[in-house]
Parts: C-alpha cells; structure tokens; sequence
C-alpha cells in the first residue's frame, strides 16, 4: 500500500460513515409525520380542549412517530374552507359543522327535533345506523374521525319564546344551514344568514331580533348582552364533524391508523362526559349575568315542521331520512 492510498482509504471511510449517518437521519426524519389539524373554535373551547387531548395521546401512543399540529380560531379558513382544504389534502385533519363538501347528507342530523337529549344523540351515533351515516363521505376522500357536540340551538331574544306565534315575523339570524333555513320558513321567522362574528353588531342594530344559538356560543359571544331571553328548546342538534384526508390516513403505519382511531375514540367520549356539567356552568353564567332561562313545550313547534322532513327526503332520499328517524326514535 502506497502513502497516497492509505489517506484515500481513510477518507473513503469517514465518507462512507457520513453518507451512512446521514442516511440513518432520514430514515429516522421521514419517519415523523405531522398532521395539520384545523378548527374554527377559540383556543379556550371545549373543542379545543378536546383536540389537544386527542394530539397528546396520539403522540404517546405513537412514541413521537405521529405528531398532531393544531391550527384553532379559523387560522386556517372557516369551517367551508376547511372541509375543502382536508378534501384536497392541503390541511390532514378537520372539524366543523360545514359538510358540503364531504356529504350534504350529513345534514340529516340536524333535522328539527329528531333527537329528544345529548343521551338520545350519543346512542344515535353510536349505532349501527349512526355509523353507516358517520361514512357517507368516504367515496369522496373523507374518513370521519367522530362526532363532538355542536349541541342543540336554542332561541334568544328580547322576550320568551313560549309558542311559534312567538316567531311569526321575527328577523332572526341563522348560519347559512338549508335546514335551520327551512325549519325557520315553517316556524314563520324570517331567517337572515348573518356571518357569526358580525351577529352581536346585527342585535345591537337590530338588523336582526333574535338569535338560535347553542348555548355555549350565545355566553362565549355575548349575545345576552343584548337578547336577555334563552329559550331552551332543543330545536336543532348540531355536529362538530371530525374527519381526515382518507388517503393521507393510508399513508401511516397500520400501528399508526390505529393510535389515530383509539385517540379520536377516547377524545369523543371526554368530550362527551363534559358536556353535562359544562351546560350546566354555562347557564348559572348566563343567569348570573341577568339572562332570563326558561323551557319550550315543543309540541306545537313539532306539528309545524313536517314539510321540512318531506323536503329533505326529496333532495337525500326518503330511505336515509326514515332510517334515521327510525332509529333517533328508537334509541
């Protein structure tokens, strides 16, 4: 061996060992992945809390291997938004009640008073009618996660909703939801579709009279500052839709997949147990506040909203709409 070739050997090796090193480095890099999850809730939410729960589990479960980046407070887009950016790939992971783009027939949860209580809705969802509903998004990309609370809308305004007479001709503000449009055509209030963040504005001004918000929404954005009446009737229950990029949650490791259905599943059912005593503070701290509280008797208010059924069995099909009927009753 030459003294040229022994420093050449030398250096082939340190070369080598690098190459080596670095190639170990992005083996171990490309096995991170981070998923980008977004949400238009406020950072101090339920829904957040939920969803940072959902991001540490999924962490520990996975040893680090999959990671959960949370993007609260419309960072990234309203809920419509959202639901396209997930469709496209751009964002992994979504929540929200905006589903035209995974399914409209997601909808059909949302029709008037199918479901009596929180209870009623959870064994929905958890049945196997509710599932088959849970995966009408699927053959466009979307693999739903689970179902958190929106919660049941109620009606807010300067006097007690305590008949329908009550909203003949009242300008009340809606989220552009074609459901809580019709249901409020049959009930005879006049539904105006006003962006959440300029309601408070639009009651103050009184382009609008009143309001139909869940619970939590009507304290977080002080409504009742201006609209001192909440009419507690369960008209409407809403979801907060979880779901992922089916073919970005095809990428992880079938270990991985797991983590990500076991944590979404625990996270559904914390957030659940804490939706009986969060309603209950949240109505102290409306009544506190000089809010006055009082309960519906529905049955004149059901008797009014049978066209709105038999539209959205036109649009969806009247076999989707009767199965979960049938079993929204039957649970």
């Amino acid at each position: 061996m030459t003294r040229t070739t022994k420093p050449r050997l030398i250096l082939a090796s340190l070369v080598s060992g690098v190459i080596c090193g670095l190639g170990l480095w992005v083996t171990q890099a490309s096995a991170e992945t981070t998923l980008r999850l977004a949400h238009a809730s406020s950072p101090d939410s339920l829904i957040n809390k939920a969803i940072e729960k959902f991001a540490a589990e999924v962490a520990d479960t996975t040893k680090g291997s999959v990671k959960i980046q949370i993007f609260p407070n419309a960072q990234l887009g309203d809920e419509g938004p959202i639901a396209d950016g997930v469709g496209a790939g751009a964002i992994d992971i979504g929540l929200g009640g905006a589903v035209d783009a995974i399914d409209p027939r997601l909808n059909v949860l949302s029709l008037p008073f199918l479901f009596r209580d929180a209870d009623n809705v959870h064994k929905f969802l958890d049945s196997e009618q509710g599932q088959k509903v849970q995966r009408l998004g699927e053959d466009r990309g979307y693999l739903m996660l689970g179902v958190l609370d929106s919660g049941f809308r109620q009606f807010a305004t300067s006097k007690a909703i305590v008949t329908p007479a009550d909203l003949a001709g009242v300008k009340i503000r809606t989220p552009p939801n074609p459901v809580i449009l019709a249901t409020m055509k049959e009930l005879g209030a006049l539904a105006e579709s006003i962006p959440f963040g300029q309601v408070y504005t639009a009651l103050q001004s009184h382009v609008v009279a009143a309001v139909e918000p869940e619970m939590r929404d009507y304290y977080d954005s002080k409504w009742y500052e201006v609209v001192k009446n909440l009419s507690i009737s369960n008209y409407i229950w809403t979801a907060n839709w979880w779901y992922m990029n089916k073919d970005k949650f095809e990428t992880l490791t079938p270990d991985e997949q797991a983590a990500v259905k076991k944590s979404a599943s625990d996270t559904v059912a914390w957030y659940r147990s804490e939706l009986t005593a969060t309603y209950a503070e949240t109505q102290k701290k409306l009544e506190a506040k000089g809010v006055t509280v009082t309960t519906v008797d529905t049955t004149p208010f059901v008797a009014l909203v049978k066209p709105v059924y038999d539209k959205f069995s036109s649009e969806w099909g009247a076999d989707l709409v009767s199965a979960v009927k049938q079993a929204a009753t039957s649970n």
